[in-house]
Formats: structure tokens, sequence, C-alpha cells
């Protein structure tokens, strides 16, 4: 049994021309990169900061009838060892601390319980933070001394911006 084999050639007329395989190229690239850039745009926003703050780096502090903190009157009115409710950044209610040598701490304390979200009251008798809800306790820098709340801080540092108190997160 002969086998042979019969490769013919295709006619030079019937060659499709290049300009044609590059259009289809790019049509195909084209059809694979638009869904794909879709998908990809949303994971790289992911990793990009959000910006649009101000140069300053915080926000001021409220007291409790919403005017701004203003340190030196704050330290006037407060004694050394004084902690008392702000409205700290997303309006928070925020500790701030008077240190005994009646200057500002260089962090505040976020009054909200970490285990479910209750507004923590200072007991000064104690030295502590008492949860009302479920009995957690903090010390006198937000740390958790025993409860049911998870072992996080929750304080937040402060920057003194001009004349205004700021808390940043």
């Amino acid at each position: 049994m002969k086998v042979s084999c019969m490769a013919t050639s295709i006619p030079a007329d019937r060659v499709p021309d290049m300009g044609k395989r590059e259009l289809l190229n790019l049509l195909l690239l084209g059809a694979i990169s638009l869904p794909a850039g879709g998908m990809l745009l949303p994971y790289t926003y992911f990793f990009v900061p959000p910006g649009g703050g101000s140069a300053a780096g915080g926000t001021v502090a409220k007291d409790a009838l919403g005017n701004d903190v203003v340190a030196d009157v704050w330290l006037t009115n407060h004694g050394p060892g004084d902690r008392t409710l702000t409205q700290g950044l997303k309006g928070d209610p925020t500790y701030l601390v008077v240190e005994n040598d009646r200057t500002l701490a260089t962090y505040g304390i976020n009054a909200v319980c970490t285990h479910l979200g209750c507004v923590v009251p200072w007991n000064k008798a104690e030295n502590k933070f008492l949860c009302p809800c479920h009995g957690s306790q903090y010390n006198n820098q937000g740390r958790v001394v025993r409860g049911p709340a998870p072992l996080v801080i929750f304080s937040s540092t402060n920057n003194l911006l001009y004349h205004h108190l700021s808390t940043c997160f």
C-alpha cells in the first residue's frame, strides 16, 4: 500500500491580506480588554487611599453644645485628671483627658464600648470606665481590664491645631 501526500498550496488570490488580520486582531484585543479593564478598575481604586482631607490632618472636636473646643479655654475650665465627653470623629463620643500637669493628653478615648457599642461612663471613684451594659471595665487609658469586651485599645491620638483641639483617629 502506497501513501502519497496530496498537499496543495492556496492560490495567491485567496490568501487574506495583512490589513484584514490586523483588523481582526484589534477587534479581538478590544473585545477582551474592555471587560477586563472594567473589572480591574474597582480593584485598583480599593488600594488608593481616600483624599479630600485638609492639610491640617484633623477634625475639630465639639463640646456637649456643639461648639468648637478651644484648648486654652478647655484647660482653664477642666482640672487635672478630668475626663469629659466631647464629639469626636464621625460624631462618636470621645473623652478628652487633662493630665496632672494641666496639659491635654496626646490621646482621646472613644467612649463606645468595644463589646456591644454602649456609651461607657467614667467612674471617678474607681478611676475606671465601667460599661453599664455587660460590666466591661477599662482603665484610665481605655485598655480592657475585665469583662466581655475584646482586648483592644479604643483610644485615638489628638493633634493641637492652631488654638483648637482636633481629634484624629
